[in-house]
């Protein structure tokens, strides 16, 4: 079988590298670095947000591999003009983000952080006060995206004794599962609403998506729901998030994707996430878009790469193609 070519634009450290190396099969060679090595015979690249020139150098091009999940708006419109070109993303931190989505639910459902901060000052009041908490056990959590993170998500809640429902573009679709949950089409969202205890967004940022839960969506879910955001702040509108959960009618909310993020590492210290002082409000836990982040990303990122670049070598499908038109 002929050689793999496989330009990465942005090299891991020596010690990932390493790990890359010792992982991949002996016919994959592999070139480094943001300059485009001459002559270009890469068959594969492996970059985020890469130029044009990047993309045009190698008559062998075939494949991007973008070394996350989604895909960045600036490439996805560069891409347009390159339509002989496959993208596949990493599902590395799958199960970090489902993570993240349990823990953000239990601290919003439980109300783990206004307790936190009571007893920080020595203040036991909340303890002998009435508990607005919620048990989970029984209730109903509905996932929106039932991908490889929400199917984690699905998993977790079905552990803790809640009843699943799931929707995605292609329902019908066969995903073999270990629990019960009821797959729908994204038509039929309105009429699952009030059923939802809990929603969990695991939504990319589309145009279907965007603005996809406004004032009229969060009043359908039932009094004293909590909404989980793992995917795009894009899906939900601020303004009626904001007021939903300023007024109670949203129970609680556990948010890890935002509205403004810093442009520069100058504003990684004053950059509001959103429009509204959610920072304000008692029943909402922030996160800084940390999800995917572990002590472990990294490594478990060079692992779905070199699983990626083995499959592709040895002529098997590469996983996790990304549907451009969607």
């Amino acid at each position: 079988m002929p050689s793999l070519n496989v330009h990465l634009l942005h090299p891991p450290n020596a010690p990932d590298l390493a790990l890359l190396q010792s992982l991949l099969l002996s016919d994959i060679h592999l070139t480094l670095g943001p300059e485009i090595p001459s002559p270009a015979e890469y068959d594969i690249l492996v970059a985020g947000r890469p130029e044009r020139a990047a993309l045009q150098a190698s008559q062998r091009l075939k494949t991007l591999v973008i070394p996350f999940a989604g895909l960045p708006a600036i490439t996805r419109q560069l891409l347009e003009d390159f339509p002989g070109i496959a993208v596949h993303n990493l599902h590395h931190n799958a199960a970090l983000t489902a993570e993240m989505a349990l823990a953000l639910m239990l601290a919003a459902a439980r109300q783990i952080i206004p307790a936190d901060q009571a007893l920080r000052q020595n203040d036991w009041s909340v303890r002998y006060q009435p508990s607005q908490a919620i048990s989970l056990d029984g209730k109903t959590a509905l996932i929106l995206g039932f991908g490889q993170v929400g199917q984690r998500i699905g998993r977790a809640c079905a552990g803790l004794g809640m009843r699943n429902l799931a929707i995605r573009r292609e329902p019908s679709r066969n995903t073999p599962l270990d629990y019960p949950v009821e797959i729908h089409p994204l038509s039929a969202l309105p009429g699952l609403l009030p059923s939802a205890n809990v929603l969990h967004i695991a939504l990319p940022d589309t145009s279907e998506t965007e603005g996809l839960l406004g004032a009229g969506e969060l009043a359908l879910l039932p009094p004293g729901a909590i909404l989980v955001n793992v995917g795009r702040a894009a899906i939900v509108n601020q303004a009626a998030l904001y007021q939903a959960l300023q007024t109670g009618r949203l129970g609680g909310a556990g948010l890890d994707v935002w509205y403004h993020y810093p442009n520069s590492q100058a504003e990684w210290r004053d950059t509001p996430p959103a429009d509204y002082p959610f920072h304000e409000l008692e029943n909402v836990v922030l996160s800084p878009h940390r999800a995917g982040h572990s002590a472990e990303t990294e490594t478990l990122r060079i692992v779905a790469l070199a699983e990626l670049l083995n499959a592709a070598a040895n002529g098997q499908p590469i996983p996790n193609r990304v549907n451009l038109s969607a």
